[in-house]
């Protein structure tokens, strides 16, 4: 055991030192650190509102006083295949513009003002979509335009302010809370969107209030997101990124429930403070005429950083398993089956609407209970083992799928039990997706970037994910009425070929060091050069001191091995 002065060494002592004051983390750290609990509970109304308006739009599509308002979009005519397509994906490209906009947004307006901008432009979209029974199709397609906007930025500065609000030993649950969240919120679209379909019948009497409901029922989380946003603290770390250090520490030391010159609060800050100079320092030795913080500069900072990801070889390597990632992630076809489950479900046989929209519920029971297993243990198994092996049962699921609709797709009628099976495939595939490629593959695309590209790499691989998933959306209902199986069959030839590529070209991130992450890709010295600069800071702001006890005491840690610590297994 020796005492070690290099970055990674501070923030093992720093850790050392904050378990002795906090103690381990937990169920107990979650009760005990329930007020930041309880604000991202909050915040993950953000993600409740995201699920929703993914699963709610698949049981309106099937209702017949939605398509007697909107027109036919259920014939065999391409154009008709088309439109419906453009009703369902155009919120994804919503998504896609509000996703890119999102980082330049939390860093101007802040992570709270940003979570409640985005909020009222989802409420804008959603009023749009509620007054399009008077404006028709066009309505709905601009609403769900905007209301895409909001979502993106949601789904991206919602985990981010979680983040950055949770103490380090409870930060994993409270991000892991917001995948929850858009599982719950897909739940509940799918059985309200089955509840409603009873309004004024299930045939040509059905009352417009059947589609128009569960559309407006987004607005009463999206208002208490709205209005209670603005009770919420501001995100510690943005504070002081942004010169307001008085007010930092104040608010670190509510959400810590301590008092301001409490030791541990006094830790964080300066971590805080450290990876915020760090920040800083970068921007100005890669981009000196952006350092200074204006408006016009951050926003011009997001599109030069990205550039950066492109210069080198290993840079472009980590892009390519990000981006790439994201792309088998979608095509997986989860999404297909969210969009249009009703859909699919009435193609494998389902003898009404009403029965295709219980058998949907079902979906969205299965991926909420099949994301809970992921969240408690993918740190213990690994990520590559996990998104192989749900990839190749996904893929199987579509290929067993495939297989029955081939075989008995022109008499349903005369063989339920066939159509039956193929539902219960598709609930398989929706678990297999769950615990697998629903948390891991963005858990991948967090992971690989090192410190100072961190940013950037998450905002391209999420761009990466909403752009496929718009396509996903568009193409898939010309796939269900032109090729039937054969829909299934490339869903399943494309996730196999996923599965392939983790495991051939995706490095295992589990417990890996930044450092390690350089070596796996090849940019050896891009950490290291990283880590110097903050072991300088830590020296100038004090922290190598505190980190090892508040009377300078060395903490004894283990031993490093290639520059990175050497973690318990």
């Amino acid at each position: 055991m020796v005492a070690v002065s290099a970055a990674p060494g501070i923030y093992d002592a720093a850790l050392i030192r904050r378990q002795t004051l906090m103690g381990a983390s937990g169920p107990r750290a979650l009760v005990k650190n329930f007020r930041v609990f309880s604000i991202a509970m909050f915040a993950c109304i953000g993600g409740l509102l995201y699920g929703y308006n993914q699963g709610v739009f698949s049981g309106v599509l099937t209702m017949p006083a939605f398509k007697g308002h909107m027109g036919d979009y259920d014939s065999d005519n391409p154009a008709d295949q088309s439109r419906k397509g453009w009703l369902t994906s155009i919120l994804e490209l919503g998504a896609w513009l509000g996703c890119l906009l999102s980082g330049f947004m939390a860093e101007t307006a802040s992570r709270k003002y940003g979570i409640l901008i985005a909020t009222g432009v989802f409420i804008i979209g959603v009023v749009v979509q509620s007054c399009s029974i008077s404006a028709g199709h066009s309505a709905i397609l601009g609403g769900r335009f905007v209301t895409g906007m909001g979502v993106g930025s949601l789904s991206m500065i919602v985990p981010m302010y979680n983040a950055e609000v949770a103490p380090p030993e409870v930060r994993g649950s409270l991000i892991a809370l917001q995948q929850l969240a858009i599982c719950f919120g897909i739940l509940i679209s799918f059985w309200i969107d089955y509840g409603t379909n009873y309004i004024g019948g299930t045939g040509a009497t059905q009352s417009d209030s059947a589609w128009l409901v569960p559309i407006c029922l987004q607005l009463f989380p999206a208002v208490v997101l709205f209005a209670g946003i603005l009770f919420m603290p501001f995100s510690p770390r943005w504070l002081i990124h942004h010169n307001r250090e008085t007010e930092a520490r104040k608010v670190l030391a509510t959400l810590r429930g301590l008092p301001q010159d409490h030791e541990l609060v006094e830790l964080e800050f300066l971590e805080i403070k450290a990876q915020s100079l760090f920040e800083k320092r970068t921007v100005a030795e890669h981009w000196p005429h952006l350092q200074e913080l204006t408006t016009w500069n951050t926003f011009k900072l997001q599109f030069v950083a990205i550039g950066s990801l492109f210069r080198t070889k290993a840079m472009f390597k980590r892009v390519i398993v990000a981006t790439v990632t994201m792309f088998f992630q979608q095509w997986t076809g989860i999404n297909a089956v969210l969009y249009y489950a009703p859909t699919i479900f009435k193609e494998l046989g389902m003898d009404s609407n009403t029965t295709s929209l219980l058998a949907t519920g079902v979906v969205g029971i299965v991926m909420f209970i099949a994301t809970i297993p992921s969240v408690l243990y993918i740190d213990k198994l690994g990520r590559k083992p996990i998104l192989t092996i749900g990839a190749i049962g996904m893929a199987t699921c579509h290929i067993v799928i495939a297989g029955i609709v081939a075989k008995y797709r022109d008499s349903w009628p005369d063989h339920s039990g066939a159509g039956w099976g193929a539902v219960a495939m598709v609930w398989l595939f929706v678990i297999h997706f769950g615990y697998s490629w629903g948390p891991c593959a963005w858990i991948i695309v967090a992971e690989i970037w090192p410190l100072s590209n961190r940013p950037y790499g998450i905002a391209l691989g999420a761009s990466s994910n909403w752009m496929n998933n718009f396509i996903v959306g568009q193409v898939t209902p010309d796939m269900i009425s032109g090729i039937s199986y054969g829909t299934y069959l490339i869903f399943g030839i494309l996730t196999f070929m996923g599965a392939g590529f983790v495991w051939w070209f995706v490095p295992e991130t589990k417990r890996l060091t930044l450092e390690e992450m350089d070596v796996i890709f090849g940019s050896e010295g891009t950490a290291q050069a990283d880590f110097e600069r903050m072991d300088e800071i830590n020296k100038e702001i004090g922290l190598d001191k505190i980190a090892r006890g508040s009377n300078g005491n060395h903490v004894d840690i283990p031993e490093e091995k290639n520059g990175a610590s050497i973690k318990e297994e």
